[in-house]
């Protein structure tokens, strides 16, 4: 089991919990969540019941969610304030590295699922949610094609006003996305530990580097 897919269990379990909330009363959703994540997710390997555990944050879309309404603009302002603050950016200040290892990254699901040990090395598993490389035929929907990511943003041209802007976006949508849609589906790759600058700096450059495929 993939990393994304442990990530994507919890929006399952809203979205049964969402069909239930439609014909049911007096359910004690929270008990019924509990009940179902210990009888459908047993933990195996490094892979515990930990990884189904939501933040504060987390929970508030979540039960949102369920409610079929949007969070309070305040409180969606506040997440993203506090989520902005925790990007960490480069600490050798360069945002793109080597947009072939990005590529690898890209493909790979392996980490933190259930038949590796702790020394496997994370994957990004992109394309479980995205549609990069235009030679690539097999790709989830569930996020945005970012094909030609970086050529349609005008970062071809390294001096263009928006670049920086575009740049600096990008690190911190694949740090943590909660800085920039509160509720976002996304997993945060650095914030969660679960990519390092590097890989971070390699994906990066497969977006924006003008000689990536996806920007061809």
């Amino acid at each position: 089991m993939s990393k994304k897919i442990l990530f994507g269990a919890g929006a399952v379990l809203v979205a049964v919990l969402a069909g239930c909330a439609g014909g049911s009363q007096g359910v004690d959703y929270d008990k019924l969540a509990a009940q179902i994540t210990q009888s459908d997710f047993q933990p195996n390997g490094i892979v515990t019941l930990n990884a189904l555990k939501q933040d504060a944050n987390m929970a508030a879309c979540s039960a949102a969610n369920v409610s079929g309404k949007s969070l309070p603009e305040e409180q969606a302002k506040a997440i993203e304030a506090a989520a902005l603050k925790t990007i960490q950016w480069p600490a050798d200040g360069k945002f793109l590295g080597d947009w072939k290892e990005g590529e690898k990254i890209a493909q790979s699901g392996r980490g933190m699922t259930w038949t590796d040990d702790a020394k496997t090395v994370n994957g990004g598993n992109c394309y479980n949610c995205h549609q990069i490389d235009k030679a690539e035929i097999s790709y989830g929907t569930i996020g945005p094609s970012l094909y030609n990511y970086g050529k349609l943003r005008g970062v071809m041209n390294p001096a263009s006003p928006e670049a920086k802007a575009i740049v600096e976006y990008t690190w911190g949508k694949i740090w943590n996305p909660q800085a920039y849609n509160a509720c976002s589906m996304m997993p945060r790759g650095g914030h969660n530990g679960v990519l390092s600058q590097a890989q971070i700096q390699h994906l990066m450059a497969l977006l924006l580097d003008p000689k990536s495929p996806v920007n061809q």
